[in-house]
């Protein structure tokens, strides 16, 4: 199987979209060394490190007529490649289908609330007529809430669409440092609107009062996210390493992640296969995610109520933690990799 993969979340410096596709390609290569899988884009992006040989990269737009990418160029690229199938890793598949294509919606949250993401105009308008019109031949998703949902709002047919999990990289993974002064809350994820974080800062700040606790916000700020006021005790560090993150969740009181909705809620996975005791929001995926290996609270009352219980007796997270760690262990990128081809080998039954 020769297969195409849109690698343009890799032209980004973090966030769920670019662990993804590198996470994804980066085990069909290793699973599949019969294969042959190719990063296509019309930007310049960064390949996965430690590529094996049967991951190749594109060679992207070759003239300027070729810069019409989902249109044209894409089309011309897969001829040259010899890509028996196209895998649209960010909402998006060829506008022309002359060969079976995989979509992965990740979630829905571009047509729940337009204040989630303000330049999400071409995704909200384009994806659904992908979809509508059958040039997806099959869609991915990375949680069962998802796919019900994505059936209920774009009537797919429950035949066409199947549910993905992801997985954490094994970069994470329980780190022994030592006990941090003063203790602190761990937030990690990109920030911007739909992460609650202003409801997370809130619920900080009560517990603050009669606690020596910082709150540490780890990842990259998106540009319709404000700037937040720097306070005592509130660390924002913006993007850091994977080993770096691993250390920070190893470390916490708790990794807090009330999220007002999620397609699968990565990051948290992430903190469970560290070890982290996990406060998170009763968003369906996560709740499917966690599957109650989490302590889970929605308002600023609620997360301030879970978070103070930890901070007040911290021995309470022991047992979070090793649930956490029981339930991470069953999701791997080999087992995302392998029913990924499943659906691949679907849609070129399904190619007509």
């Amino acid at each position: 199987m020769r297969v195409a993969i849109d690698a343009t979340p890799l032209t980004l410096s973090s966030g769920g979209l670019r662990r993804y596709t590198q996470e994804l390609s980066l085990a069909l290569a290793q699973n599949f060394p019969e294969d042959e899988f190719f990063l296509v884009s019309d930007q310049p992006f960064a390949g996965p490190p430690g590529s094996p040989v049967n991951l190749m990269r594109g060679s992207g737009p070759r003239r300027t007529a070729e810069r019409r990418w989902w249109l044209f160029g894409l089309d011309r690229e897969l001829q040259r490649l010899g890509a028996g199938l196209f895998h649209g890793t960010d909402f998006a598949v060829p506008y022309v289908p002359r060969r079976p294509s995989v979509l992965t919606l990740h979630d829905l949250s571009p047509w729940m609330d337009t204040a989630w993401h303000s330049a999400a105009d071409r995704v909200r308008s384009r994806t659904p007529l992908l979809i509508g019109l059958g040039l997806a031949t099959m869609i991915v998703t990375p949680s069962a809430a998802v796919r019900k949902q994505a059936m209920e709002r774009f009537r797919i047919h429950p035949n066409r669409i199947r549910a993905v999990p992801h997985a954490a990289s094994a970069v994470f993974r329980p780190i022994a440092v030592p006990a941090a002064t003063p203790p602190y809350f761990v937030y990690a994820g990109t920030l911007e609107p739909r992460k609650n974080l202003h409801g997370l800062i809130s619920a900080w700040r009560e517990i603050s009062r009669c606690h020596a606790v910082d709150l540490v916000l780890v990842g990259r700020r998106r540009f319709d996210f404000a700037q937040l006021s720097a306070e005592p005790g509130l660390q924002i560090l913006g993007e850091v390493s994977d080993q770096r993150l691993a250390e920070l969740l190893s470390g916490a009181l708790a990794f807090v992640y009330p999220s007002f909705y999620e397609g699968f809620g990565l990051p948290v996975l992430e903190a469970m296969q560290c070890g982290a005791c996990v406060i998170t929001s009763r968003d369906p995926a996560i709740s499917e995610v966690a599957a109650g290996a989490a302590i889970q609270a929605d308002s600023p009352a609620e997360l301030a109520r879970a978070m103070l219980a930890i901070a007040a007796q911290p021995e309470q997270a022991r047992l979070w933690r090793e649930r956490a760690l029981v339930r991470a262990a069953d999701f791997s990128w080999s087992h995302t990799a392998r029913l990924t081809r499943e659906v691949y080998k679907e849609a070129n039954s399904r190619f007509s």
